[in-house]
């Protein structure tokens, strides 16, 4: 029965500092841009070279 005490603070312990990982990440910004990713895989990049060898050849 005391294995189920230790095991039950260690998940609340674990539980708080993935809270307070959570709430750091909140209020220094990490999740304050939300448009700009979903967009950048729609941009084009005309750059040769960039992800191995390109095939396209500018007219």
């Amino acid at each position: 029965m005391s294995v189920i005490a230790v095991l039950l603070g260690f998940s609340m312990l674990l539980a708080g500092i993935f809270l307070a990982a959570f709430l750091w990440a909140v209020r220094s910004g990490q999740f304050s841009d939300r448009h700009t990713p979903s967009l950048r895989m729609l941009q084009d990049d005309d750059r040769p070279g960039r992800h191995g060898s390109s095939t396209h050849k500018p007219t």
